[in-house]
């Protein structure tokens, strides 16, 4: 199939995306579904036969004459019906157990312990960092907003003490959560587009880490510079009235909470034990074939249950679970459990669909069409290919999480080993920064900052938009910079 049909192809499945969130007002599940809907009706047939025949061809887990007949001949509705079903597959159980954390960390007052134990390492003068380092460990199992409704009372305490820097308090908790939120799993963005980019979950996890560490820090010193330029006052009045209400979790200064090592253990544990199936399966590749120690079966099993990506994460639930014994009022935990992965459905319909449609995209050429257009690009100039087409996608449609999923989609192609001269783990840092710029009005996570730190619209766009061009160009330098100083490409 010629590129430029699929590249038609391409620009009329965004544009029914962006035009059904910004103009029908829909939700995203139903304007990726659609989106992937039209691109399935629209691939001709010479496209599904191409991708069949590639199938057929791989020297891994290669289709069947009868797998590729049943494929070619199946119904743009059946394809996209099992490609949702096989992308819930893979991120579903992880996104609800990640709600099922989260939930339990802001109600059992365990994130309020974390917080609090941040801001005693570092100290008051540093209280910035203390609020960025917090965020950044929150925002990996909660979602932003959460974590912003949780920290912005501390934001507002300390420039009552202070007496000044309200907005580097502000930003200082935007430059950690939010970059949790676009580059380290198991938030919905991230875990996607590994998902997407076939890109292992600890290769996200650490890959996402570093670059999110070393941003936040940068970012940090464009806050402080934004800081000097505005000064936005404590308007205590324009609270949202339900902030304090009963439903909600404890704010930071009326709740105990379990011990610091305890709170912090649902968030490492899952890392911990996902590196350790890395590790142990690197020291059994340092042995000959059939020369590992014969008590290396048995406990391998033991590891590779423990490490596998949802039992990992259910354990940190459980643990989470666990730890609701310290909430400070008592609750139905059923009904908690229950809140919690209703919010998770709905990131799992989002991702799901999101995945259904770049793998429509995938069906029609997308992949052959990239590596047609980019072969003479340079390596490292992907890179900023990929941010300005998430970042694009963003700015005009306002989710981050919407704008990761549709972009790697269109970008999956580049994940191609004979294209990339680094690991893929890079493109989706990449994606992941283009995921920041630019805050306005068209993103939900604008006015909820405005709302609840109490900034008019003017002040939010002097602050939060350029604050989030300078989240998403650090994270990008970093990332440029890693691809070329550790490839690590196999």
């Amino acid at each position: 199939m010629a590129a430029v049909s699929i590249w038609w192809i391409v620009a009329i499945a965004v544009a029914v995306v962006l035009l059904s969130i910004l103009w029908l007002r829909l939700h995203a599940f139903l304007a990726l579904a659609m989106a992937g809907f039209l691109v399935a009706v629209l691939t001709p047939d010479a496209a599904l036969v191409d991708y069949a025949d590639l199938q057929m061809e791989k020297s891994k887990e290669a289709w069947t004459q009868k797998e590729a007949a049943s494929f070619v001949s199946s119904t743009g509705a059946q394809r996209l019906a099992q490609s949702f079903g096989d992308y819930a597959g893979k991120i579903g159980i992880l996104i609800a157990l990640a709600s099922v954390v989260g939930s339990c960390l802001m109600h059992s007052g365990a994130a309020a312990v974390i917080i609090r134990r941040m801001l005693a390492i570092v100290g008051e003068a540093r209280a910035s960092y203390a609020l960025a380092g917090s965020s950044f460990l929150l925002g990996i199992p909660v979602f932003f907003d959460t974590v912003f409704y949780l920290m912005v009372p501390l934001a507002k305490s300390l420039r009552r003490q202070v007496g000044k820097d309200y907005v580097l308090y502000i930003l200082a908790i935007l430059a950690g959560g939010s970059l949790a939120h676009s580059l380290v799993p198991p938030t919905p963005g991230p875990l996607a587009v590994a998902a997407e980019l076939h890109i292992e979950i600890f290769d996200m996890m650490v890959g996402g880490l570093a670059i999110c560490c070393c941003s936040s820090v940068l970012s940090l010193s464009a806050a402080a510079v934004i800081n000097r330029f505005v000064d936005v006052p404590l308007r205590d009045d324009e609270t949202p009235a339900d902030e304090t209400s009963a439903g909600g979790p404890p704010s930071i200064d009326e709740v105990e909470g379990p011990p610091f090592g305890l709170a912090l253990l649902p968030i490492a544990l899952p890392v911990l034990l996902i590196a350790g199936g890395t590790a142990w399966n690197m020291w059994l590749g340092s042995f000959d074939s059939g020369a590992a120690p014969a008590w290396t079966d048995s406990l391998g099993r033991i590891v590779k249950l423990a490490s596998d990506k949802n039992v990992a994460l259910g354990i940190a639930a459980a643990m989470a679970m666990g730890l609701l014994r310290w909430a400070p009022v008592a609750s139905d935990r059923n009904q908690l459990i229950g809140k919690a992965l209703a919010s998770g459905g709905v990131i799992i319909l989002i991702t799901s669909a999101g995945g259904a449609f770049g793998t429509m995209l995938r069906y029609a050429g997308i992949a052959e069409a990239v590596a047609e257009m980019t072969g003479s690009l340079p390596g490292l100039m992907l890179l900023p290919l990929a941010f300005l087409v998430t970042a694009s996608i963003r700015t005009l449609q306002g989710s981050a999480t919407v704008a990761m999923i549709t972009a790697a989609g269109v970008l999956q192609g580049f994940a191609n080993p004979e294209i990339l001269p680094y690991h893929p783990v890079y493109l989706a840092t990449a994606i992941g920064a283009g995921s920041k710029p630019i805050m306005w009005m068209a993103d939900s996570g604008f006015w909820v900052i405005c709302k609840m730190s109490g900034m008019t619209e003017s002040e939010g766009l002097r602050t939060l938009a350029p604050m989030s061009i300078a989240m998403g160009i650090s994270a990008l330098i970093f990332t440029v910079l890693g691809a070329w100083l550790l490839p690590m490409n196999h």
